[in-house]
């Protein structure tokens, strides 16, 4: 395969796990074996996130698919250091100690450098707070699920907020709870004046970032991914979020879209009603 922009061969393939949520990883591996093609996991939002492999009959956690995998412990994230901290895994033995060589200046040993290298390597303090975090990874996911069913619950009462959307085949683990509301800035300062923290993750495609001018591409080239860019609004997510919290971030949520004094009430009503029905 030779890409149209540079005219240099495609070899590999990453898909993200964005937010979470698990990309479609059987079609990408068939994909991938048709053309040939490296198959390398964005996970770094999706510690935990399991994905059903009808090709191999079960469920697979996000990172263990592809030939090798990245995750990121940046502070937010759902398994966050206290600091910048990163992780690659793979089944490749031979990729693994090539990675390991990268991670500390090249080293195959100390003071013998077989590759030009970085200093990448994760320090024991990092380390060991992510290994007591570990241990609660899996309680605090079920909690940010737990948390994105009410969300979608509280704001099936709205018209104006389109939910994520979470496939059969997928156990998101909900890093971000990222809705679609046509007018963005609109809701971001009515919360915000409300006391209610929101944010746009992330609000330039990839194609349009000056970083990646060199490829020529245009406004329009993907209308969707830049439709849904001026839509996505970042609502409160993490474990210990609360279901009195949520109803207040959705009431505020329908106060501003749903018009009238009349219809603001109704709208209240439909929260209400929702939460107790969960």
């Amino acid at each position: 395969m030779i890409s149209r922009r540079s005219g240099r061969p495609v070899t590999a393939v990453v898909p993200v796990h964005l937010y979470g949520q698990m990309a479609d990883m059987d079609a990408i591996m068939d994909l991938a074996e048709r053309f040939g093609l490296i198959v390398v996991e964005d996970a770094c939002q999706a510690h935990g996130a399991e994905y059903f492999s009808k090709k191999q009959n079960r469920w697979m956690k996000a990172g263990s698919m592809g030939r090798a995998a990245a995750f990121s412990f940046y502070p937010g994230k759902n398994l966050g250091a206290c600091g910048e901290a990163g992780a690659a895994t793979t089944n490749d033995k031979a990729l693994a100690d090539t990675m390991k060589m990268l991670r500390d200046h090249g080293q195959a040993k100390k003071y013998y450098h077989d590759v030009e290298g970085y200093n990448g390597r994760l320090d024991a303090l990092q380390a060991g707070l992510l290994h007591v975090k570990l241990g609660h990874l899996a309680k605090w996911n079920a909690q940010r699920r737990e948390r994105a069913a009410e969300y979608g619950r509280l704001l099936s009462a709205s018209d104006a907020v389109v939910t994520p959307h979470e496939p059969s085949w997928s156990k998101a683990v909900y890093h971000l709870y990222v809705v679609r509301t046509a007018d963005r800035e609109g809701l971001m300062e009515h919360l915000k004046k409300q006391g209610i923290g929101s944010g746009i993750h992330y609000p330039i495609p990839l194609h349009l970032q000056k970083a990646y001018a060199s490829m020529k591409y245009l406004r329009g080239d993907f209308p969707v991914t830049e439709r849904a860019a001026e839509e996505i609004v970042s609502l409160p997510m993490f474990p210990q979020l609360t279901t009195d919290q949520q109803i207040r971030i959705v009431g505020q949520i329908l106060v501003l879209t749903s018009g009238s004094m009349k219809k603001q009430q109704q709208a209240s009503d439909k929260v209400l009603a929702a939460a107790e029905l969960a």
